[in-house]
C-alpha cells in the first residue's frame, strides 16, 4: 500500500528560495515539487494555506542522556520533543554512561534509537586519550563523526595529551566535532573567584571564570592543529566575538576543511540575563556579553559560522538549582529552538531562507547526510509546517521535556508547528503524535 500525502499550496523554503507550491510525498521520498499537483487516487492532502514549509533541523549536536543518566532524560522523550519542535534529525554526544568510547557501546545507542527515536538519527563515537584503535574502526558512511572535548568534561573523556590529540587529528579523514575551553586557564579562575566567595560564587562570575581566554586558546589550538595534519575540523558551540574571526567565508562551505558551530541560547541570551534565569541558562561554554552575542549573529549571517544547533543538555530543577559551583551546564532547547528562531526572522535579524541554510542544508553538506535536509525531488521526505500567525506561550503545561523545564518558561512565540514529517510519515499533527513508526538511522556519502 501506497503511503501517498499531497501538501498543497504551501510557502516552500528551500536553497535560498520561497515560492508557493505543492509537494507529494509516496512512501518515504519527495516525488513531485510544482506549483499545482492533482492529487493521484488515495492521497491523503494536507492544506498548508498561509503557513512555510521547510526542510526539518538536522541538529547536529544533542544530548540525550541515554543509557545511564534517563532520570534527566532519554531518546524516546527527547526526540519526541525533537519533532514536536521540528527538528527531523539529530547526531547525539559521546558522553552518556557508559560513554560511547568502544564500537560496541556505540552500536547499543545505535539499537535504542531503532527501537525509540521519533525523530532520524546518528551518534558520535567519543575520543579519549587511549582509544584511538577503536576510533579508527569507526564507518564513515554509519557515523557522524568523532567527538572530542578538549574541555569541560571529566574523567577519560577530556583529551588533554597532546601526542594522543595529533594522533587523533593526523590518523582519520572523519569529521573531528570538538568542545573548546582550556582546563587550566577554567580551574585558574575558579580559584580566584573561589577564594573570594568560597562556595558561593555568584552565577553571573560564569562568563568570566570560563571566559573568552579560555575559548579562544582551546579554538585556536584545535584549528592549528587541524591545519597542520590536514584534519576535518568542526568548532562546536562558538561563543565568543574574538573566536569568530578564526573561521573564514571566502569559500563555499563544501571546500572548507575547518568549520564553525553556533547554538541558540548564545544567539538569544547575555550574561544579562544571569540575574533573572540563575544557573537555568548556566552552558559550557557560558552565555557571554551582548557584544559576543551581536558578534556571533554577524558571524553566522556572513557564513564565517556555518550551522545553528542547539547543544540540548538536560537536567533535572532540582540539580539546576544548586549553587553556581554544584549546578551542572547545560539545558533543554530542541522543543523550541526552531520557534526561537523564528521570532529573529520575524525581528528583520535573519531571513527565513538563512535560516534554513544554517538549521537544514548546511548540516546537511558538512556531514555529506544522504538525501536529507532539503526540499527536493528523490530526496528523503522529511518536512516541517509552521504557521507564524499562532502564537504559544511556554509554560509546565506544553513542555514535552522528561526535565519538565525551560530557559524559555514564560515567553511567548509568535510561530507554532502544525505538522512534522519523517521520512514521509506525519509524525506530529497539531499536538498528536503517531506513536507506531520511528526515525532512521541516517547514512553519509562519503
Amino acid at each position: 500500500m501506497t503511503n501517498s500525502i499531497l501538501i498543497k499550496n504551501a510557502q516552500i523554503v528551500n536553497e535560498n528560495n520561497t515560492f508557493l507550491g505543492d509537494v507529494l510525498i509516496q512512501n518515504e521520498i519527495i516525488t513531485k515539487i510544482s506549483s499545482v499537483i492533482h492529487a493521484p487516487e488515495n492521497t491523503a492532502i494536507i492544506n498548508a494555506d498561509g503557513k512555510y514549509l521547510i526542510p526539518g533541523f538536522i541538529d547536529d549536536q544533542v544530548h540525550f542522556r541515554e543509557p545511564g543518566l534517563t532520570h534527566k532524560a532519554n531518546i524516546e522523550t527527547e526526540s519526541r520533543a525533537a519533532v514536536a519542535g521540528g527538528i527531523t534529525t539529530f547526531i547525539e554526544m559521546p558522553n552518556t554512561i557508559p560513554q560511547a568510547t568502544t564500537q560496541k557501546l556505540l552500536e547499543n545507542k545505535f539499537e535504542i534509537a531503532a527501537k525509540d527515536s521519533y525523530a532520524n538519527y546518528s551518534f558520535m563515537f567519543g575520543g579519549t586519550n587511549d582509544n584511538l584503535t577503536e576510533l579508527l574502526k569507526t564507518d564513515p558512511k554509519k557515523v557522524a563523526g568523532i567527538k572530542l572535548f578538549l574541555g569541560s568534561s571529566t574523567g577519560n573523556m577530556l583529551v588533554d595529551n597532546e601526542r594522543v590529540l595529533e594522533k587523533i587529528f593526523s590518523s582519520t579523514k572523519m569529521i573531528i566535532s570538538v568542545h573548546c575551553e582550556d582546563e587550566a586557564t577554567i580551574k585558574k579562575n575558579t580559584a580566584i573567584f573561589r577564594e573570594k566567595y568560597g562556595e558561593d560564587i555568584p552565577i553571573k562570575y560564569h562568563p568570566v571564570i570560563r571566559s573568552e581566554e579560555a575559548c579562544y586558546l582551546s579554538s585556536s589550538k584545535a584549528i592549528e592543529l587541524a591545519k597542520k595534519t590536514g584534519a576535518r575540523l568542526h568548532v562546536f558551540h562558538v561563543s565568543t566575538a574574538k573566536e569568530t574571526h578564526l573561521f573564514r567565508n571566502d569559500i563555499p562551505l563544501e571546500e572548507k576543511q575547518i568549520t564553525a558551530e553556533v547554538c541558540v541560547h548564545h544567539l538569544w541570551f547575555s550574561d544579562k540575563d544571569y540575574e533573572e534565569k540563575g544557573t537555568h541558562i548556566k552552558w559550557n561554554p557560558a552565555v557571554k556579553t551582548e557584544t559576543d552575542r551581536l558578534s556571533l549573529w554577524e558571524a553566522l549571517l556572513d557564513d564565517r559560522i556555518d550551522v545553528l544547533a542547539t547543544d540540548h543538555a538536560p537536567h533535572t530543577l532540582e540539580e539546576k538549582n544548586n549553587n553556581y559551583l554544584s549546578a551542572p551546564s547545560g539545558g533543554p532547547l530542541v522543543q523550541h529552538a526552531v520557534i526561537a528562531l523564528l521570532e529573529k526572522v520575524k525581528d528583520g535579524v535573519i531571513s527565513i531562507e538563512k535560516l534554513v541554510e544554517k538549521m537544514s542544508h548546511n548540516p546537511a553538506k558538512l556531514f555529506q547526510i544522504e538525501k536529507r535536509g532539503f526540499i527536493k525531488e528523490g530526496y528523503f521526505a522529511d518536512l516541517v509546517l509552521i504557521d507564524t500567525k499562532k502564537p504559544q506561550t511556554v509554560s509546565k503545561d506544553n513542555i514535552l521535556y522528561k526535565c519538565g523545564w525551560s530557559p524559555f518558561e514564560g515567553t511567548t512565540f509568535s510561530s507554532t508547528i502544525t505538522h512534522t514529517f519523517i521520512n514521509g510519515n506525519l509524525i506530529y499533527n497539531n499536538g498528536v503524535f503517531n506513536d507506531d513508526i520511528k526515525g532512521k538511522r541516517i547514512t553519509f556519502n562519503r
